[in-house]
């Protein structure tokens, strides 16, 4: 039955991917993030949908006869250096074929990503590809907290199998960094209902990362929930969420978690500790000897035994940063934290533009939960190896995109301001001819 429903969907929504591409991009994004595929038991459970979806996209784009502007800001500039850099560092690589399977699984993420301003160009747009992530991966933030609550945290939140987030820490970073975009949404919302609905929703998802007993997320949690709080616009609720979700994470999680969460405290002691900084290590001196790194899936036996301080310690190198270092050199580890900090500074620069303007204040709101996402991406990724992860980088486009938009809508004003008073003038001279 999943997998008629699932069949169902996609299928009955092609041809609307087809002829109005934007739709297309919210399938491929349902697809990616809540993967409802690996959630069925027979045939549907391995077919490639995002596949078929992206490509008939990708067509439907072409025959479209809106304008197909690439609105190429400096960070789609360096988004697009950093892709070019990995082509080369995967010409160099220490494992040619096993980096050049991995540059085409990232290859395909950023075509979508850079899909993703060509047809999402206007607020309603850029709404519902929120609306669509947040859902997507909402779906196991409330199921998950659920989970939390009835067993006691006693089991581990997973997410689906054979995905980018089907790991304890995997589904807890992409969790965390999806409570601020409902935050974004319940902002936005009038509805009486919905608004409590997001409210709710967000706690058990916050609940469902720390169930995850993934000791990145506590770490993430708590540096996002700060930012999150002074990035907030209503901090009174801001406050009661906190501590709602703080309050129900002291009553629920059983000892064992609390034992977990304080090996932070002792991490020399700790094996798994060790092996992710022997890799950190690993990642540093291949850089240092190689000015392209050691290219997509280094970190392996044979580069252990040559360039780790413990040759026969192998271990995942489990951070956003050194995998970047490792993987693609300096050269790749500066492009792509300066294709975070230009980020940054367009979301600051949105949030001060926008916040005292209440028709702009949409992109205020957006630019700065985005800014909280990336928080917590960056603060439970330093414990994570996801940094080819397509949510980050929708996110980097979503905070672009508000700025873009917003300055479109700004520009557009002026012009629908002329035509009132245009029309108005003339009734005026008719009615005086009258």
């Amino acid at each position: 039955m999943r997998d008629l429903f699932v069949v169902g969907v996609v299928f009955g929504l092609l041809p609307l991917a087809f002829s109005r591409p934007y739709i297309g991009l919210y399938l491929y994004s349902w697809l990616s993030y809540m993967n409802p595929h690996r959630l069925a038991w027979g045939f549907a459970s391995t077919m490639p949908f995002a596949y078929i979806v992206a490509v008939t996209t990708l067509v439907g784009l072409l025959f479209s006869k809106e304008p197909k502007r690439m609105p190429w800001t400096r960070e789609m500039t360096v988004l697009a250096l950093f892709i070019l850099w990995t082509v080369v560092t995967t010409v160099f690589a220490f494992f040619s074929d096993l980096a050049w399977e991995q540059m085409e699984k990232i290859f395909k993420i950023q075509i979508m990503i850079f899909l993703t301003p060509l047809v999402i160009t206007n607020r309603e747009r850029l709404h519902g590809l929120v609306w669509v992530i947040a859902l997507s991966l909402g779906f196991y933030g409330v199921k998950g907290g659920i989970s939390t609550i009835t067993n006691g945290g006693v089991y581990r939140i997973q997410g689906p199998e054979g995905t980018f987030i089907a790991g304890n820490n995997e589904i807890a970073l992409a969790l965390l960094m999806t409570i601020p975009l409902m935050r974004y949404l319940q902002l936005q919302e009038k509805r009486k209902w919905l608004h409590l609905g997001l409210g709710g929703a967000m706690i058990l998802t916050a609940l469902a990362a720390i169930g995850s007993q993934s000791r990145g997320a506590l770490v993430g949690a708590v540096v996002m929930g700060t930012i999150f709080w002074l990035k907030s616009r209503n901090k009174f609720l801001s406050t009661i969420m906190i501590v709602a979700a703080v309050g129900l994470v002291a009553a629920i999680m059983p000892q064992e978690w609390y034992d977990r969460m304080s090996t932070i405290k002792t991490y020399e002691q700790d094996q798994s500790t060790q092996g992710r900084v022997n890799a950190w290590w690993t990642a540093w001196n291949v850089a240092k000897d190689r000015p392209t790194g050691g290219g997509f899936e280094m970190f392996r036996g044979p580069i252990f035994r040559i360039y780790a301080p413990e040759p026969e310690n192998v271990h995942d190198v489990h951070s956003v940063y050194f995998e970047v270092l490792g993987e693609h050199g300096f050269v790749g580890l500066g492009l792509w934290l300066l294709l975070a900090l230009l980020t940054w500074l367009t979301g600051s620069w949105v949030i001060r533009n926008a916040k005292r303007d209440p028709e702009k204040r949409w992109a205020a709101d957006l630019a700065a939960m985005g800014q909280v996402s990336m928080i917590g991406y960056f603060s439970a990724g330093a414990f994570l190896g996801l940094a080819y992860f397509d949510l980050y980088y929708h996110i980097l486009m979503i905070i672009v995109l508000a700025k873009v938009i917003m300055l479109q809508e700004a520009k557009a004003k002026p012009h629908v301001e002329v035509d009132i008073a245009e029309k108005r003038g003339r009734a005026s001279g008719m009615r005086r001819l009258a």
